[in-house]
């Protein structure tokens, strides 16, 4: 399901202006790395206002032959659960060039399978490099304890491999 979800969300059409600047159907930046998110409250079975915060660190492919990697911090907040998320994250990503990208995620999935977090979330970059483009960023973290959605203080921490896909 959710690789359908990522296919079907990286096809999403960018605006006219960012459909302009790069080829239709080809992606600006594909990216793979690792990503810490922690959640404060920590996730639980039922969903609840919390803060999000992180950082990522990438390889990258782009159509700009000298951005190779990036680093990003990663904050936000709204409601999330281990079983839903209604939130909106922004990633501010530093590109090894020097360049800057800020992402605002609006539209995110995050569910606890078997003590792995599924993370799928999409957004549209809205300052920098690439404006305008749509980015899709999927992911599996790990959870240590699955047990954790049922304790007292919840799923503080998620992390593991992530993608980063700008089109």
């Amino acid at each position: 399901m959710v690789a359908g979800a990522l296919a079907a969300l990286v096809h999403v059409a960018p605006d006219a202006s960012a459909h302009a600047s790069h080829a239709a159907g080809a992606a600006a930046v594909s990216c793979a790395g690792s990503n810490t998110i922690s959640f404060s409250p920590g996730l639980s079975l039922t969903a609840r206002r919390t803060r999000i915060g992180g950082d990522g660190a990438y390889t990258c492919l782009s159509s700009d032959p000298a951005l190779r990697s990036g680093v990003s911090s990663i904050s936000g907040g709204g409601w999330n659960g281990c079983f839903f998320s209604d939130a909106t994250t922004v990633e501010r990503i530093t590109w090894n060039t020097g360049e800057q990208t800020t992402v605002v995620y609006r539209l995110g999935n995050v569910q606890q399978v078997a003590g792995h977090a599924v993370v799928l979330v999409v957004g549209r970059v809205v300052k920098g490099k690439f404006t305008g483009h749509t980015v899709a960023s999927p992911g599996l973290q790990l959870t240590f304890d699955p047990l954790q959605c049922v304790s007292r203080g919840g799923v503080e921490l998620i992390t593991g491999p992530s993608t980063l896909v700008i089109v």
